[in-house]
């Protein structure tokens, strides 16, 4: 692996993995704040909202349902996390998908470049956007964002935002952020909990594959940090670091 390798952090269980994942969020953000006065974070969907609720608000048991929640990363987070920010501490600033579009991907795609574009160029020529922290899970095939293991879209160089019509896991039709514009960010952090991630958790450290999680962890090097309970990486053999 090129440069530096990413940072494995274990804990015993989520309960000690949420306040360790809240510090490195505000770190992030702070840095974000410091450097361009705004902080600008994505975030994936599955069951990372709900950690991320928990990590950042004091009363995570309150939940919301919504009724598009399996099909749609906005509508999760929204739910488990924006939902819940008291007023008073300020709402962030959020770009959903354009719903006008949801019949034709390539379209949706183009107009959310368009969105990401508008944020991150403002008029000048930007090659990627930087985002100052991704939030993103690990499938159990290892896939991460809607970048699929095998997947020709793996090899996309250009585009910011890319459709996609054939998506092993539902729904077949999506848009997600491409590889580089991921390994771009100036932080990254997967959350990976539970016994049933030790497989492919040991396939992402110890073989990568071509995996997109173990893409992500070549490309970005230390940039890269892993949250994960002790069940997730049990018999992985790669170097753990203690949490600071």
């Amino acid at each position: 692996m090129p440069g530096k390798q990413p940072n494995l952090f274990a804990f015993n269980d989520v309960s000690a993995l949420t306040p360790a994942l809240r510090s490195y969020i505000i770190s992030c953000q702070n840095a974000g704040l410091t450097r361009h006065g705004v902080f600008k974070v994505a975030v994936s969907g599955g069951s990372l909202p709900k950690t991320l609720a928990e990590a950042l608000l004091a009363s995570p048991s309150l939940k919301k349902t919504s009724s598009n929640s399996t099909n749609s990363n906005y509508a999760l987070v929204k739910s488990e996390l924006l939902d819940k920010i008291p007023v008073a501490q300020g709402q962030p600033v959020v770009h959903p998908i354009d719903v006008e579009y949801l019949e034709d991907t390539q379209e949706l795609a183009d107009q959310y470049e368009k969105t990401l574009v508008g944020s991150f160029a403002k008029g000048d020529s930007v090659k990627l956007p930087i985002f100052d922290l991704l939030l993103l899970g690990a499938g159990p095939d290892g896939h991460t964002c809607s970048l699929f293991p095998g997947h020709p879209l793996l090899r996309e160089t250009d585009a910011w935002v890319a459709p996609i019509e054939d998506s092993p896991k539902p729904p077949p039709r999506r848009i997600t952020l491409t590889l580089p514009v991921v390994t771009h960010a100036v932080r990254i952090a997967f959350v990976a909990t539970g016994a049933g991630k030790k497989e492919i958790m040991k396939e992402i450290f110890e073989v990568g594959n071509g995996l997109p999680c173990a893409l992500v962890n070549e490309a970005a090097g230390d940039r890269c940090s892993w949250f994960t309970d002790n069940a997730a990486v049990d018999g992985v053999q790669f170097p753990r670091r203690g949490f600071l």
